[in-house]
């Protein structure tokens, strides 16, 4: 804990801002929220704007934002407040295109402020544990599920339908934000893409990796999964059977639970934001961003039914 809390901003308050950051935030001394930018949605007890142009005119003592807002207007928020000289938190995914972030890092470097792309599932409790795992042995193979229900999930949301938004990949990334944190360095070699035909971005898609040492890793999403959801990432290895489930809070080896943890993953981004702010430095890995880009890129685009909320 500092004596002098971060001052934050928070832009665009929706359901994530309420469900993670707000709760998040309120038990963590290293900040003090001070104002919110959103066109909808407000906080209460601090000053709210409808944009944040609005709050970085009026609201000088801040020193960082985090951008909630869908990553199709993430960049010219960032943009902004960069150039203003905050610190700049993204919700993942960090922007709608590989390019934009990389654009980003370089205007925080000139400006001499710290830019962090938060890849949450990354700091989910058995995560670490399954990457000291897989990194103590041999992998065979490896395989991706991230199989949920899109109407509990995102309900209402059509900005993730709409190009940018990335459709099933908005989950999608979590998955991969962790397998590029603990399987090997991997790189597309197909993938299938299945878009309602109503819908202008994926609902589920099937895609295959391999390592630059012929490790094969398969990747399976879907968003009309009902009943149990199912975030699991599975590895043959020559210690054993792993599967990390849970979106990264279980770890079991040949069926038995070696680590399990109450998740805790926004608390963990805001700690790891604090550090970087701390220490005049940005943490900006765009690995599971590309691999969606050029799932996009490579894909065979399938039409399937159109899906309706």
């Amino acid at each position: 804990m500092s004596s002098n809390p971060i001052k934050l901003g928070i832009v665009g308050v929706g359901k994530i801002v309420r469900d993670q950051h707000l709760p998040a935030l309120a038990k963590d001394q290293d900040y003090r929220l001070v104002a919110a930018a959103s066109r909808h949605g407000k906080v209460e007890d601090i000053p709210n704007f409808p944009t944040i142009e609005a709050m970085l005119d009026s609201v000088p003592e801040l020193e960082a934002v985090s951008l909630c807002m869908p990553p199709q207007f993430r960049y010219d928020a960032a943009r902004l407040a960069l150039a203003a000289k905050k610190h700049v938190f993204l919700e993942k995914p960090p922007g709608a295109t590989v390019s934009e972030v990389e654009d980003l890092k370089a205007l925080a470097t000139a400006n001499g402020v710290c830019l962090f792309a938060s890849w949450h599932s990354r700091y989910a409790p058995a995560v670490e544990a399954a990457r000291a795992f897989l990194g103590s042995t041999t992998i065979r193979s490896a395989a991706i599920n991230w199989k949920e229900d899109v109407r509990r999930w995102h309900p209402n949301q059509e900005w993730i339908w709409a190009p940018g938004g990335f459709g099933v990949f908005d989950p999608g990334i979590n998955a991969l934000s962790i397998a590029t944190h603990i399987l090997p360095p991997m790189f597309i070699s197909s993938a299938e893409l299945d878009f309602p035909e109503n819908r202008a971005a994926p609902i589920a898609a099937q895609i295959a990796f391999r390592t630059s040492n012929g490790l094969p890793v398969t990747m399976e999403l879907d968003w009309r999964q009902t009943g149990p959801q199912s975030w699991d990432i599975l590895a043959d290895t020559e210690a054993g059977s792993m599967v990390l489930s849970g979106g990264g809070s279980k770890l079991a080896i040949d069926g038995r639970v070696v680590h399990e943890e109450l998740e805790a993953e926004y608390p963990m981004l805001y700690k790891r934001f604090a550090e970087i702010v701390r220490a005049g430095t940005s943490d900006v890995d765009l690995a599971p961003l590309q691999h969606v880009a050029d799932a996009f890129m490579l894909g065979k685009r399938n039409v399937v039914e159109a899906f309706f909320d």
